[in-house]
């Protein structure tokens, strides 16, 4: 039985085009936020609501947005229980569906699911696809990690097709960035992608309220503690920087114990901090106060949403140049990219990072960004003509 809570614009605005539903996998916390913040900026366009399964039990976009959850199971741990539900939400979804009067379909981070997305093309309705990432690539990292590699990479090679067969299929492709839109065989000049549809960052909450010159030499990392993230790479950099330098752990994951071990002389010393898990609503103050961000992102990410906020706080970036990342962060202007996730390159380049002469000015650089391109009022206008175009 599907659940059902009743739309309402996020600010009293009253729809000015074409109405949307947006289609989502099951949600993690992640996905969860990423999520809100796509439907703040087209209730601020249209009327929206939310075809998902699986959201979190307190979330906020039950109280605030029109919601059919088809199912409160979430994706599954083992492949077989994963391919089950993954056809039977994609039949469910095809259900609902056909019974919504909504102009728009918008399948967010759904890149796969392709029987619905036929079948809104069938209804007439306009559809969309935005990736939030490398979906058969963090497919099949994880999967290597339970099954021999030449299996997880044929079951990740079916699901590109079906992102592929998606894509074609489709109105149109809205992606973060030109970058991320190459990376996942899209021509970002094709009439049918619109490659600048970047998520915003809240650039009120997210500021540079300690001034950067007034920042102590403290290098962080704000993420999940995993393999995923690099976390092993960062111990090592952590272990070895200068006396005078403070590496920060911002964040929780199944690391931590093995973090607070291996790091257990460098935290005593206070060399090294965890912080453990943060409310997101102390994020800003947590970018705020260090001077250099370092995120080992991996191809599997779009564009993560760290960065912009870090950017917003004015906070020089040091990541990796995956995806859309080298769209925002612009080596030596707004930021740092890095060459290797080796310990190493990485501590090398931390130090002399942090040497640099120049970083006020590419703080400023970073925090301009945010505003000029990256605001929610940007953000706005980028999907209300991304909707008239396609509508």
């Amino acid at each position: 039985m599907y659940g059902f809570t009743k739309w309402r614009a996020s600010d009293g605005n009253a729809p000015d085009q074409s109405s949307v539903c947006v289609v989502t996998h099951p949600l993690s916390s992640s996905g969860e936020n990423a999520t809100r913040t796509l439907l703040d900026v087209l209730s601020s366009i249209s009327s929206v609501s939310l075809v998902t399964a699986d959201l979190p039990a307190g979330s906020s976009i039950r109280e605030e947005y029109e919601l059919v959850e088809i199912s409160s199971k979430g994706a599954g741990d083992s492949v077989p229980v994963a391919a089950t539900r993954f056809l039977a939400n994609q039949l469910r979804m095809c259900r609902v569906i056909a019974g919504r009067d909504e102009d728009v379909v918008l399948f967010f981070g759904a890149t796969s699911y392709l029987l619905p997305v036929l079948a809104a093309r069938l209804y007439g309705k306009t559809v969309l696809i935005e990736p939030r990432g490398d979906v058969p690539l963090t497919l099949r990292l994880n999967w290597e990690t339970r099954l021999p590699s030449p299996v997880a990479k044929l079951l990740a090679g079916s699901v590109r097709a079906l992102e592929r067969a998606g894509f074609r299929s489709a109105t149109a492709v809205v992606t973060y960035t030109p970058g991320m839109a190459r990376q996942l065989g899209l021509d970002p000049d094709s009439p049918n992608v619109y490659p600048e549809g970047a998520r915003y960052v809240d650039t009120d909450r997210f500021s540079p309220t300690r001034p950067y010159e007034e920042r102590e030499r403290v290098v962080g990392f704000l993420g999940r503690l995993d393999e995923e993230k690099g976390v092993r790479e960062l111990a090592a950099v952590a272990g070895s920087l200068p006396e005078d330098v403070t590496f920060r752990f911002i964040g929780d994951g199944e690391l931590r114990p093995w973090l607070e071990a291996e790091l257990a002389e460098e935290i005593e010393r206070g060399s090294v901090e965890l912080a453990g898990w943060v409310d997101h609503d102390d994020v800003p103050e947590e970018l705020a106060r260090i001077r250099l961000l370092v995120m080992p992102s991996r191809p599997t990410e779009g564009l993560p949403t760290t960065i912009l906020e870090a950017l917003a706080c004015g906070t020089p970036v040091y990541a990796t140049p995956v995806s859309g990342v080298p769209d925002v962060v612009r080596h030596g202007e707004t930021g740092f990219l890095m060459p290797s996730r080796d310990p190493e390159t990485i501590r090398r380049d931390v130090e002399s990072i942090l040497g640099r002469d120049d970083l006020r000015d590419v703080s400023a650089n970073g925090r301009a960004l945010a505003e000029r391109e990256y605001s929610r009022a940007a953000a706005v206008e980028r999907y209300r003509s991304i909707l008239r175009d396609v509508s």
